[in-house]
């Protein structure tokens, strides 16, 4: 259990101040200008020795992605980009980071952004959030009148701008590439890699995306140090994680909380438990609706991290916890998961183009059991086509809860199928 005082974030609920002012008293803000004197090199050290992965999903080291910009300034500019478009449904952790401890973000990207050289950052904010925009907006207004950011930012000599960027509302936009390309103006679709973005980025400049969490809780470690980061949680999963919790529980919420906690302990402190009880549960998607379902009695033990939740075939993922009790038609559930990756598909890969709506077109019909035993191994086995052959990980996300039910769930698949059969059976006799 993580204690208060290990706690970064500690506006998340909005009980105080978010503006300038509150931000300062809790910390924020506080010897910047000693933290961008220590240099490029130390931060990013810094960073690397603190073990922060990534919190938007996928979970590469922060310190190391930062390391990977050109270390000079040629010709063309350094880019910060930061990706707050938190398209995954069940995620709903950085708009509250925007909403309520705006400043965290802004210094975090001052601070990243002195260390991988780039004087001007854009924060890539998802469209409906439309509050979140306006308290950042106004937090970085603040910063601006402070001298906190802009011409010697903080005094440290070192100019920098921060500029937000309104989204569409397209899922797609979430992948760096992908939203590299709306925020130049065109058609949200990913790019091939190489080249990635640290060597050609925006506008063809190096470039490095970061989330919300992963820039926010920098300045944090930088100011308590990499030792103290990396002394919460288990090794190679260090840090704090802030966890959404949503569906069949009696109290959803987020909260921060220690990466490795158990996902029981996490449900039962935090979110009140399981609707009717632990024995009440069906099934938990622990990362976000991209990551495979997991049944009750993997959910028993499971540590909420990376490596953890990998070695069960799920993932991290954003950490959004997904519970859903007995009452749950998880077939249906899943096949509304495959709907919503046919809709969100930029279309530019054929197995995904044509693999999402085929997916989805099979999965409606194995909700009603409308279909043959044999078509779950066909089904299965598209999903293997799909995944990992397209140029980002949508086709991954849009095969993998799929691959999680009939893994867990496949008894199920086929009772269903039975009784539609002998139901029409039925009928004709």
């Amino acid at each position: 259990m993580l204690r208060d005082q290990d706690r970064i974030f500690t506006n998340l609920y909005g009980m105080h101040d978010w503006r300038l002012a509150g931000a300062r008293a809790r910390g924020d803000w506080d010897g910047t200008k000693e933290i961008l004197r220590k240099g490029r090199d130390w931060i990013i050290e810094e960073m690397k020795n603190s073990g922060l992965r990534g919190r938007g999903g996928a979970g590469f080291p922060t310190g190391v992605k930062w390391s990977f910009m050109p270390k000079t300034i040629g010709d063309r500019p350094h880019y910060l980009v930061v990706n707050a478009d938190e398209g995954e449904p069940g995620t709903c952790k950085d708009r509250e980071i925007m909403r309520f401890d705006p400043h965290k973000l802004v210094e975090g990207c001052l601070i990243a952004s002195f260390a991988m050289g780039a004087h001007a950052c854009y924060i890539y904010i998802r469209g409906e959030f439309f509050r979140e925009a306006e308290h950042l907006q106004h937090a970085i207004d603040e910063a601006y009148a402070a001298g906190l950011v802009g011409k010697n930012a903080c005094g440290s000599g070192w100019d920098f701008d921060v500029y937000i960027h309104r989204g569409g509302g397209a899922y797609i936009c979430g992948e760096e590439t992908a939203l590299i390309e709306s925020l130049e103006g065109k058609k949200g679709q990913p790019r091939l890699k190489p080249p990635f973005p640290a060597g050609v980025g925006l506008y063809g400049c190096p470039t490095t995306v970061n989330n919300v969490e992963s820039i926010a809780v920098a300045p944090t470690i930088l100011r308590r140090g990499a030792a103290w980061f990396g002394s919460l949680g288990r090794p190679k999963n260090t840090g704090t994680k802030i966890f959404c919790i949503s569906g069949h529980v009696n109290e959803p919420c987020n909260v921060e909380e220690e990466m490795g906690i158990p996902l029981k302990e996490l449900i039962e402190k935090h979110a009140g438990g399981v609707r009717g009880g632990w024995n009440n549960l069906l099934a938990v998607i622990p990362g976000g609706s991209s990551v495979p379902v997991l049944p009750k009695e993997i959910c028993d033990n499971v540590l909420m991290d990376f490596d953890s939740l990998r070695e069960v075939r799920s993932g991290l993922g954003t950490a959004a916890v997904i519970v859903m009790d007995k009452s749950t038609d998880l077939i249906r559930a899943i096949t509304r998961l495959s709907r919503f990756y046919k809709h969100e598909s930029c279309g530019q890969c054929t197995p995904c183009r044509e693999g999402t709506g085929w997916m989805w077109r099979v999965m409606e019909r194995m909700a009603t059991g409308n279909a043959t035993v044999e078509e779950i191994d066909m089904l299965e086995d598209v999903t293997r086509q799909v995944e990992g052959h397209t140029i980002c990980a949508l086709g991954d996300a849009a095969a993998w809860p799929i691959q999680g039910l009939i893994r867990h769930f496949r008894p199920e698949l086929e009772r269903r199928i039975k009784e539609y059969h002998s139901a029409r059976s039925g009928r004709a006799a």
